[in-house]
């Protein structure tokens, strides 16, 4: 007696049905991941990075067992990264010097999204002396003036806004926030290393950012781009990067100064949120 053998598959009406029901629901899904991609592209999404990062820079701070923290600050071409610091006197021969955790990666802020502590250095002089000094003031209206040449710095940035936005929250070997100097070097320690002198691939000089492609950000060594020695903060401001760039520098001040000022809990290391 001959059997007849089974036959698994689809016909061509049922694999139709098939490619319509997948078709209908990532028709029904794709929102709901946009949602959720543009939630991380947003103030919300900086927020949770942010605190994300703080208690990271906490949990680093104790097992270095010295003052560890995040650094805010953009690379050359506008981005805002934050960046895991420790302080080290040995290899940065500064008592305010910091440097980069070895190991561990900048972290990209999402894109568009701004933040800074909406103070400034008074100190713009060339010297070494100028990068030293840690004095400084809030955020001044005309500071925001991209048309006004005393604002900007020799590469022809405004090095006001790259001030306020460069700048640390520190914590001390106990998990308390602290507010001290705070100056960054490369890992190398080198003043203005030049010529490669310095291979770290997280702070380096200018010339060697430039000229060389080493490293992402500028140190604290260049008073007259606006990055020297400041002390720590212990609040910051989320803004909308987009929206700040197409505006004059009195509707800047203006934007700037309604946002939400965000403290750092000085216990537990939290972001203090109204919402």
């Amino acid at each position: 007696m001959r059997t007849r053998s089974k036959k698994f598959g689809l016909t061509l009406p049922e694999m139709v049905v098939v490619i319509a029901t997948i078709a209908l629901l990532v028709g029904f899904g794709l929102p709901a991941i946009r949602a959720l991609m543009n939630s991380f592209e947003s103030s919300s999404g900086a927020k949770t990075l942010i605190s994300t990062a703080l208690a990271s820079a906490r949990a680093i701070a104790a097992k270095e067992q010295h003052y560890a923290g995040v650094r805010f600050q953009q690379d050359s071409a506008g981005n805002q990264y934050m960046i895991f610091i420790v302080h080290d006197f040995d290899k940065t021969g500064l008592n305010p010097g910091f440097r980069a955790v070895e190991g561990i990666k900048p972290i990209k802020l999402p894109e568009g999204v701004g933040v800074m502590d909406l103070m400034v250095r008074t100190n713009h002089s060339e010297t070494p002396a100028g990068a030293a000094d840690p004095l400084g003031e809030p955020l001044n209206v005309q500071y925001l003036d991209d048309a006004n040449p005393a604002n900007l710095g020799p590469d022809g940035e405004n090095r006001y806004v790259r001030d306020a936005s460069t700048f640390s929250i520190v914590f001390s070997a106990t998990g308390r926030l602290v507010v001290r100097p705070v100056r960054i070097r490369n890992r190398d320690g080198i003043y203005r290393p030049d010529n490669n002198a310095s291979l770290d691939d997280v702070f380096n000089s200018r010339q060697n950012i430039l000229n060389s492609g080493v490293g992402m950000f500028i140190q604290d060594d260049y008073a007259e781009l606006g990055l020297g020695a400041e002390p720590s903060r212990n609040r910051l401001i989320i803004y909308d990067g987009t929206q700040f760039e197409k505006l004059n520098y009195q509707q800047r001040f203006d934007y700037l100064t309604r946002m939400e000022l965000i403290y750092i809990n000085p216990y537990t290391g939290t972001m203090i949120l109204s919402d």
